[in-house]
């Protein structure tokens, strides 16, 4: 039988040395569809790169900015209406998140953006590709088709383009998109942020005790894993 994801090396997302001598796992709470979420990712991932010596396991925690979004989503000029109040304020806001994207080297392109998708069946796909240690590679896959291309991640077909191009088999990524699976545990995992005391995203929690919320500065994120790898080698 075809496997759904071929061996590949690991994703960009994980850092080994032969030896590191110190392991954390990094939840990253985070949804698709915000765009503050792909630039506090893209700073995560540049400061996990410099701490070599760590091994980091990223463990991916949906969030849904918009739980009451119907599962086929809305015109974005709606979705603007709706989120901001009009064109104007958004567009002040998403200039603003593109020069900074672009500062660090990120693509946002929010005017190819049509539609704004329900983040479920991509929250979902990201569940079911963690299972071969592909949830890394497909959220930055999903985040880049999203705001860099507008495409729609609510589609499943768009969604088994995206996955294919990881090296999924095409037809096993249309039946799970086709059923229920994970849905409940997605809905579950927002929940459990929220009475955690999440309200927004980004947030990162390292080592199950420290948490950081929002885009930080790269210099930030690393004061906390920092703080973090000398916990953990304290035992």
């Amino acid at each position: 039988m075809t496997q759904p994801f071929p061996p590949v090396p690991p994703p960009a997302a994980t850092w080994l040395l032969p030896e590191p001598d110190v392991a954390l796992s990094v939840e990253v709470v985070h949804d698709l569809v915000c765009p503050w979420c792909y630039l506090g990712l893209h700073r995560l991932l540049r400061t996990l790169q410099r701490r070599d010596h760590v091994r980091f396991e990223l463990v991916w925690r949906p969030f849904l900015l918009n739980p009451d979004m119907p599962r086929m989503g809305m015109a974005r000029t709606d979705y603007v209406v709706r989120k901001f109040g009009g064109p104007d304020r958004a567009r002040r806001l998403y200039g603003s998140i593109t020069e900074i994207g672009a500062a660090e080297g990120l693509v946002f392109r929010f005017d190819r953006i049509r539609r704004v998708p329900s983040s479920v069946d991509a929250h979902r796909l990201v569940r079911w590709a963690s299972e071969w240690v592909a949830g890394s590679a497909l959220v930055e896959a999903l985040f880049a088709a999203h705001f860099a291309e507008g495409r729609d991640i609510g589609d499943h077909a768009v969604l088994v383009q995206i996955a294919a191009a990881l090296g999924f088999d095409p037809m096993q990524v249309a039946t799970f998109l086709a059923g229920d699976g994970e849905a409940e545990t997605i809905h579950s995992e927002n929940l459990r942020a929220h009475r955690l005391g999440i309200n927004g995203v980004p947030c990162f929690v390292v080592g199950g005790r420290h948490a950081i919320s929002g885009a930080q500065e790269p210099e930030v994120i690393e004061r906390l894993l920092d703080v973090a790898i000398v916990e953990s080698r304290e035992g």
